[in-house]
């Protein structure tokens, strides 16, 4: 197993360094953010640990350059900062796993073997089918370049769809994941949304996407949408 360390401060990348060797990892080491990113996207990892605070770019950064870029490393972010802010950030911009230092190299072991199990999948930063994009950190739509406005229902069934692009979902399992237990499952609410969801997102732009499974539930085409046949 080869794991790339990022990580500036001489000291503690040493003792990753040998800590990791002593687990039985082959471990190459960049002290700063643009040689990190550069290491990463030109050499097979099983597992980078990245930390955040690094001169050139910080690890925010190259984190999402990296998932941009389509390297699906398992990224385990360090930082010295324990601010939930910091967390978000990290995790919104690609990581697999945040520790926070101080830390005991234990742990630190045992989440890269949990990340390393887990293996390289795409998690991408922004969720695409075709030109309909989504990002999750900032909660923002967009179609073709062009922003659209949506209600906090609206935004969470857009993400559920484009986290599984093509997947037919009912409406019991829409209810489950984006409503609270208030609502019961005859309830016409998941319908109503999904109108106005289709509403913004489909006919402002003269396109189908959103489509109606017939006595299965709703789908979000994998290709962002067709414009309607014409009558002939």
């Amino acid at each position: 197993m080869r794991v790339l360390v990022v990580e500036d401060e001489p000291k503690m990348a040493g003792l990753l360094r040998r800590g990791l060797a002593e687990e039985g990892y082959a471990v190459d080491v960049s002290a700063d953010g643009p040689e990190g990113f550069g290491a990463a996207v030109s050499r097979p990892y099983d597992a980078v640990v990245l930390d955040v605070m690094l001169p050139g770019l910080s690890g925010f950064e190259v984190c999402r350059r990296l998932r941009r870029d389509g390297v699906w490393v398992p990224v385990l972010m360090l930082t010295a900062r324990a601010a939930v802010d910091d967390r978000i950030t990290g995790l919104d911009g690609g990581a697999d796993d945040y520790l926070t230092k101080p830390f005991h190299l234990p742990e630190l072991f045992a989440r890269l073997r949990a990340l390393i199990r887990r293996g390289p999948a795409p998690r991408p930063v922004v969720l695409t089918a075709g030109d309909l994009c989504v990002d999750p950190a900032s909660r923002r739509c967009w179609r073709g370049g062009c922003e659209v406005g949506l209600t906090a229902k609206e935004y969470a069934l857009l993400e559920l769809f484009l986290r599984r692009p093509g997947a037919v979902f009912t409406r019991e399992v829409l209810l489950e994941h984006c409503w609270d237990f208030a609502y019961e499952s005859h309830s016409n609410v998941v319908d109503v949304h999904v109108r106005a969801l289709r509403d913004k997102i489909d006919r402002r732009f003269g396109v189908t996407s959103l489509e109606t499974v017939r006595g299965a539930g709703y789908r979000l085409r994998a290709d962002g949408g067709r414009a309607p046949a014409r009558p002939r």
